[in-house]
């Protein structure tokens, strides 16, 4: 029998997992880069789907979308739970797309850095692996560039989880309503 209680946490007992008033912090976070990243991916795909003339493609964006409009709409469901007293009101951005242009490099540049991480660590060749490295490493000091940029500007609440998590579901009903 194991019971263990930290910040309101799981207790255990009996093998059962007690009933949880809110999600863990990692998982939290989890969601919001998943919320996040899709968002913006979904309002991409809605911009550019009316530029493609293949009708197979066409099919594949619009399963595309409606997959991460799905996505998004089941994540959006544990926001309440997230681990803080819940998002903020906020007034609604203009049409300025700063934050959505700057939000997607910072998600490409993530990306990047995770790619050659793992490219390296499939690299034999030591030539090739170092190349890989000295990308990884402009991808790491591009991404850290874009987050200052957000972060100066109010962007990205790096340090405040629960706008970080109002944002994100702005984002995210705004990539909906689209």
């Amino acid at each position: 029998m194991l019971s263990h209680h930290c910040n309101g946490g799981i207790a255990l007992s009996s093998g059962k997992k007690a009933q949880v008033k809110h999600l863990a912090w990692h998982e939290t976070l989890e969601m919001h880069e998943l919320v996040a990243g899709q968002s913006n991916d979904l309002i991409c795909l809605k911009m550019d789907i009316g530029k493609v003339t293949d009708p197979q493609l066409h099919a594949l964006y619009k399963e595309a979308i409606m997959c991460l409009e799905q996505n998004i709409k089941d994540l959006l469901k544990f926001y309440p739970q997230a681990p803080v007293p819940g998002a903020r009101g906020g007034k609604a951005e203009a049409a300025d797309m700063t934050g959505f242009y700057a939000g997607h490099l910072l998600g490409k540049t993530k990306s990047w850095v995770r790619n050659y991480a793992i490219a390296i660590t499939e690299t034999a060749t030591p030539a090739l692996r170092e190349v890989f490295v000295k990308h990884l490493n402009n991808a790491i000091k591009l991404h850290a560039k874009i987050f200052d940029f957000m972060e100066e500007r109010s962007m990205y609440p790096a340090y405040d989880l629960e706008r970080l998590l109002a944002n994100d579901m702005e984002n995210a009903k705004k990539a909906l309503s689209m």
